[in-house]
C-alpha cells in the first residue's frame, strides 16, 4: 500500500491507511506538482505552497497505543487527515509508523522547497490542553484523597490497587499530556515526540 520514499523533487512518494474496515482507502501521493490525494472518491491536488497549516499530534486509541496523526489545510478551506495506523481486520490495527513518518518528513521538505509560509503546529489547542490540565489535576486530589483515607483506615489492598491504577493512568495519561503541549516548530525541526520512532531494523 506504501511505496518507500526516496528524496529528489521527479520522485512520486506514496502513502496509504484504511480509516476503517468498511471503504477504500485513503490514498496520498507527493508529486511534482504538489500533494495528491484520494479520500473517499473525493480526489485532489494541493499545491505545496497552498498549504496554509500543518497539525502534528499523538492519538493513541486502545487498540493501538503508538497512533500519530497530522491534520493538513489548505488555503481555500480544505483539510484532509493522514493516520500513522491502518486497519487490517476486526481486531487488527497495524501500525505503519516508519512509512509514515518518512511521508510527513518529505512533505515538510518538499514544502520548504517550494517557499511554503504554512503554519506549522502540534499538539493540542492551547484551550484544550489547558482543559485537559485541568481536569488531571482535579483527578490527581481525588486519588491522593482516596490514597490517604485508604492508609488512614489500614485497607492496604484498596491502597495498593489505587496505587497501581495511579501509575497505569500517569504512564498512558501523561504520555499524551506531555507529547501533545501545544507548539510551533520549523521545517528543519520536526517534533520527535509527534512522529512514530524508527527502529533499528526499520532503519536499515
Amino acid at each position: 500500500m506504501q511505496d518507500r520514499p526516496e528524496a529528489g523533487e521527479g520522485t512520486a512518494v506514496r502513502y496509504a491507511y484504511k480509516a476503517s474496515l468498511i471503504g477504500s482507502a485513503h490514498q496520498f501521493e507527493l508529486t511534482k506538482d504538489g500533494l495528491s490525494w484520494c479520500i473517499a472518491g473525493r480526489s485532489g491536488l494541493w499545491d505545496y505552497a497552498d498549504i496554509s497549516v500543518v497539525k502534528l499530534s499523538y492519538r493513541p486509541v486502545s487498540m493501538q497505543q503508538q497512533r500519530f496523526r497530522a491534520d493538513i489545510d489548505n488555503a481555500r478551506g480544505g483539510r484532509i487527515a493522514i493516520l500513522s495506523t491502518t486497519w487490517q481486520t476486526a481486531t487488527l490495527v497495524a501500525p505503519q509508523g516508519h512509512l509514515y513518518r518518512d511521508f510527513i518528513v518529505e512533505l515538510h521538505r518538499r514544502m520548504q522547497a517550494a517557499g511554503s509560509t504554512a503554519r506549522l503546529v502540534g499538539g493540542l489547542g492551547p484551550k484544550t490542553y489547558t482543559a485537559a490540565l485541568a481536569l488531571l489535576a482535579c483527578l490527581a486530589v481525588a486519588m491522593i484523597g482516596l490514597l490517604l483515607t485508604a492508609l488512614l483506615t489500614a485497607n492496604w489492598t484498596g491502597a495498593l490497587f489505587l496505587v497501581g491504577f495511579a501509575a497505569l493512568f500517569t504512564w498512558q495519561v501523561g504520555g499524551f499530556v506531555t507529547r501533545n503541549r501545544p507548539r510551533r516548530y520549523s521545517f528543519d525541526q520536526l517534533p520527535d515526540a509527534l512522529l512514530p520512532k524508527i527502529t533499528r531494523n526499520q532503519a536499515q
